[in-house]
């Protein structure tokens, strides 16, 4: 069936008239005559008979003329869902992401981008650095938001993304709670420590080592930061994390913060992705949403 000829067929059958449709379609009347005659001929079938002025649908030509509405309704609704898909209205997004990001600042921003792309099916899958990254690498993933890593990957292209500051932090009836204490005397106090390997504590021992201090006395060691903050909370020894994951506790009085005038620490947070192959457009369409928020002015 000549489609081109049916389109022209349902206008007329639409609008009832032959010059209304030329007129919307921006061709002759011939030429729309021409094209339904054509139609007619190929159906073997009178679809139209005249009316005073106008003309008519024949039974045939009501039949064809609701088959052809569904059709070129449904074209419209392909047409929508594939813009939906160019522009990343639809899709799948799979993020991966370190604890720090995956807790403290992604789920508002999620929910909010989810508001502007409702037809986005999102996942999120909360991993250490190195899963993280892998699942980016083996394409289980289409972006990676990573807390505590700042170095380059040859397979992966970063992005800086925000920068937390490091604070040390201490039971809230602790002699140094909320007090300027030097870096060499809160080194001589026992301390909860991150893991081998994790960022906060490499940062820690690389303080030590730029400013010529002892490292400090490792009293318990988590293989966590929550772990961590919790030993504080219990009452005891002194921690050093990121700013993001204790600001609530240290509204509520439940730990203090000792603040160090001559240390600087910053956390950083990256957005990473494939450097070959292109970005999914939800993907991308997350990254510009992410580079627009600056979420550490909400805290």
């Amino acid at each position: 069936m000549n489609l081109h000829a049916l389109r022209i067929f349902h206008k007329t059958a639409q609008l009832g008239s032959v010059t209304r449709a030329a007129e919307q379609l921006r061709m002759s009347q011939p030429a729309v005559t021409a094209q339904i005659r054509n139609l007619e001929r190929e159906l073997d079938l009178v679809l139209l008979t005249p009316q005073g002025r106008g003309i008519a649908l024949t039974e045939t030509g009501r039949s064809l003329a609701d088959h052809a509405h569904r059709l070129f309704a449904f074209e419209q609704e392909i047409e929508r869902q594939m813009d939906d898909f160019r522009l990343g209205r639809q899709g799948k997004l799979r993020i991966a992401a370190t604890y720090l990001p995956a807790n403290f600042l992604l789920p508002q921003l999620i929910v909010k981008f989810k508001q502007m792309y409702p037809q986005v099916e999102i996942h999120l899958m909360t991993l250490n650095n190195s899963n993280a990254l892998d699942k980016l690498k083996n394409f289980d993933a289409d972006i990676a938001i990573i807390g505590g890593e700042d170095e380059e990957n040859p397979e992966l292209s970063r992005q800086n993304w925000i920068k937390d500051e490091c604070w040390f932090i201490a039971p809230s009836d602790h002699p140094f709670a909320g007090k300027e204490v030097s870096f060499r005397s809160l080194m001589a106090e026992p301390f909860i420590m991150r893991e081998e390997g994790s960022y906060m504590r490499k940062k820690l021992l690389a303080l030590c080592q730029l400013h010529s201090v002892a490292s400090p006395r490792t009293a318990i060691q988590w293989t966590g930061s929550q772990e961590t903050i919790r030993s504080v909370m219990a009452g005891y020894g002194i921690t050093f994390v990121s700013s993001l994951e204790v600001r609530e506790e240290i509204r509520r009085g439940k730990i203090a913060r000792v603040l160090v005038p001559d240390i600087q620490a910053k956390n950083p947070i990256s957005i990473y992705f494939r450097r070959e192959g292109n970005l999914s457009i939800p993907a991308s369409n997350l990254k510009v949403f992410l580079n627009g928020k600056n979420m550490l002015a909400n805290f």
